[in-house]
């Protein structure tokens, strides 16, 4: 029995290698052929300061945007790369069967036949932009044909760069997360149609707030003080974002001048034209992710075929379209997987052993959002931004806004979804009828926006938007429909914000600098309670247990790693932020405890051991202390672990950026990065340069005038 086991095992292997053979072949020959954008002469200069950051400087907004993708190419063109090829469809060709999931959402979503119909309705000028990015991505691999990963991945285009931005929008909001649990035939996330709304955290628990969605680590804080708080009658705001430390949503720094007027300083993600967050010379935003519910499902009524489905008393065809995904096996062998893409008068379809749910979704099929990006870009005042942010384009996100004249804003964006009152959009709807379908997009006008509250500050950090700039100035709930589906959803740092910004009736840019990098636990937080659960755990003899509780008993509630139990609870608190943030039932404290003793026991002899030799930023050679935890302030929210027992931080804190308008209107600013400006560069001075400063709480000058960058450029040079 063993040797035909075997033999059938071997005759097994050598069919799929010569399958693989022949699909090495395969897929290159059916990857899509694309035409490069139309040939131009760019004008394009780019000077690195003395950390690598690059400064693009064209005489035309498109020859900027050419400059940005070499740039940013030099520094990092295996992600850019990897980005390309989603939109593509062949990422499962490069990454295998993780990222033929990426493939399929792109056919899922119908991202790229969005572009084809709606690529040549763009403006002019935000196709020029398209195409000098695509433009300089090819420049670049013409130049280091070595460095392609994939076959026929050259040239690009507009459209793909386009296709980049409908695919990962929603994904933002939840997306993926809804695909997930469909696709397991499991419970669906919290803030998505067939989840109770959130009602476990009233949104003022604190005296006086989510690297594109229901994850267990994203997040983001932000601040803005206008001059009536602030000690010195500056305007400021703190950009926090919290994003993957590598990978095609981290942070890439730079700034940008063109001779069209176009100044910007701040930081994009892989395969984006332009920045997404930072600042003119007038105005500047952030981003935090929202949860708004912006996700309908609708289960639908198969005939016995499965061809058709039950609507308004018709039977209507199934749209199905065959896809292939490649996956790569091993070496160049790529196996091409064939997979089903349905699609209803709802939305695309999802079907598992429950049956077919079809889902809509905010902002699906639409390309408005490359157009507003840009526009926000090159706004000039409030009124200008605003109407910029009113296409809609963006599905989702919190806007945290300040600028020259002293305006400070939160806007609750998101594609609300127009519904009709008496359905109930938080369970699964039928699908059999267009009566719990209302087409369109809420309007603007009824957007949630926070402008200029009397308290003179705003805050976000992945909470409610009825949480955001303390007693008596916060936004009533009362005002804005149920159908919305806000979420009612708070965090620590959120709480934790509100407490000491509410506490400070003269916020001085040292103070807010303190209020970032806290490192505290609030009282009045979930977390609290989740602490409180733990001290209360009945130890029944188990001596690991016994012992993490009488640590966590002398616990002082703050992960400055100064306290002998800052190791323990940071591990707990991020137990607690994986089954609090997507709002699945609570861990067990007591089996939790006995875990984070046995680990730290196991790797480090001692549950005693200090947060910053456990807790590690890690880029190559640099191996660096940290602080902070999951749902602090500062945000060190996930972690591998390594294989000496250390927790090599991946997400949390990435790109920080503190803005400030003096009284005569000009902007100056400072930011940082985990590690430097060419993060897949080992090689590269830049590789890890920024990390001691990172890991100690310390900034470094934006040079965004030109004058000022004379005297700190380290390389000035013309692709």
């Amino acid at each position: 029995m063993r040797r035909i086991l075997a033999w059938g095992g071997g005759l097994l292997l050598t069919l799929l290698v010569a399958v693989a053979i022949g699909l090495a072949v395969w897929e290159p020959m059916v990857a899509q052929t694309v035409t490069a954008p139309p040939l131009h002469r760019y004008d394009t200069r780019i000077v690195r300061d003395t950390y690598g950051v690059p400064h693009i400087f064209g005489t035309s907004d498109a020859d900027v945007a050419y400059g940005i993708a070499y740039a940013h190419a030099e520094d990092d063109f295996v992600t850019l790369q990897h980005v390309v090829a989603m939109t593509r469809g062949r990422f499962g060709a490069i990454t295998g069967a993780d990222g033929a999931g990426v493939d399929f959402a792109l056919h899922f979503v119908g991202a790229r036949e969005t572009v084809e119909r709606d690529y040549m309705k763009q403006p002019a000028d935000v196709r020029a932009l398209l195409e000098g990015y695509a433009a300089g991505l090819n420049h670049y691999a013409d130049q280091h044909p070595d460095e392609v990963a994939l076959r026929k991945l050259f040239p690009v285009n507009g459209q793909d760069i386009a296709t980049g931005f409908v695919l990962r929008s929603p994904f933002f909001f939840g997306l993926d997360a809804v695909l997930g649990a469909l696709s397991k035939d499991a419970a669906l996330p919290r803030e998505s149609a067939g989840a109770a709304p959130d009602a476990e955290d009233p949104p003022a628990l604190a005296p006086g707030s989510p690297e594109p969605r229901a994850t267990t680590e994203n997040g983001s804080n932000a601040f803005a003080v206008a001059p009536r708080r602030s000690a010195d009658g500056f305007t400021r705001l703190v950009s926090n974002s919290h994003q993957p430390w590598r990978g095609p949503v981290a942070w890439y720094e730079l700034v940008v001048h063109s001779k069209a007027g176009w100044d910007f300083a701040g930081a994009t993600f892989p395969g984006a034209p332009y920045p997404l967050l930072g600042h003119n010379k007038t105005l500047g935003w952030t981003n935090t992710v929202n949860r708004p519910d912006l996700i309908d499902l609708y289960k639908l009524t198969l005939n016995k075929d499965g061809t058709q489905y039950r609507y308004d008393g018709q039977w209507l065809e199934l749209r199905a379209t065959r896809v292939w995904l490649p996956v790569r096996l091993f070496g160049p062998f790529v196996l091409p997987v064939p997979r089903t893409v349905y699609r209803a008068v709802q939305g695309p379809v999802m079907i598992n052993k429950s049956g077919a749910f079809a889902i809509r979704y905010g902002g699906a099929d639409q390309l408005k959002m490359v157009e507003e990006y840009y526009r926000l870009n090159k706004a000039r005042d409030f009124a200008e931004w605003q109407k910029a942010l009113s296409q809609q384009g963006v599905p989702a996100t919190n806007f945290i806004y300040a600028d020259a004249a002293g305006n400070i804003a939160h806007i609750y964006n998101a594609a609300f979804p127009n519904r009709r009152p008496g359905f109930d959009y938080h369970a699964v709807l039928p699908g059999d009828t267009s009566r719990d379908i209302v087409p369109g997009t809420v309007p603007w006008s009824d957007v949630p926006k926070n402008i200029n509250p009397g308290s003179g500050f705003i805050a976000n950090a992945n909470n409610t938007p009825f949480q955001a700039s303390g007693a008596g100035y916060e936004l009533d709930p009362k005002a804005f429909s149920s159908l919305l589906g806000i979420e009612s959803y708070t965090t620590n740092r959120g709480t934790r914000s509100i407490e000491l910004l509410g506490a400070d009736s003269s916020i001085s840019a040292d103070d807010l600098y303190r209020i970032k990098f806290d490192t505290a636990v609030s009282r009045y937080s979930w977390a609290a309670r989740w602490f409180a659960a733990l001290a209360a755990v009945d130890p029944k003899g188990d001596a690991r247990v016994a012992e993490a509780k009488t640590l966590l008993a002398q616990w002082d509630w703050n992960f400055d790693g100064k306290g002998p139990a800052d190791a323990l609870a940071g591990i707990l608190l991020r137990v607690g932020n994986r089954w609090h943030y997507p709002g699945k039932a609570s861990a067990d404290p007591r089996e939790e405890l006995a875990k984070a003793a046995t680990y730290l026991k196991r790797y480090f002899g001692r549950l005693d051991h200090p947060l910053g030799t456990v807790l590690r930023l890690r880029q190559g050679k640099v191996d660096l202390p940290l602080d902070g935890g999951a749902d602090v302030l500062r945000a060190t929210a996930n972690w591998d672990e390594d294989v000496d027992g250390r927790l090599a931080v991946k997400h949390g804190d990435s790109f920080l950026m503190f803005m400030t308008w003096d009284n005569a209107g000009k902007v100056s600013s400072q930011s940082i990065q985990p590690f430097g400006a060419a993060t897949t560069r080992p090689q590269s001075k830049h590789y890890a340069d920024q990390a001691p400063l990172f890991a100690t709480h310390r900034l470094k000058p934006v040079w965004f005038d030109p004058a000022e960058l004379q005297a700190h450029k380290e390389r000035d040079y013309r692709p």
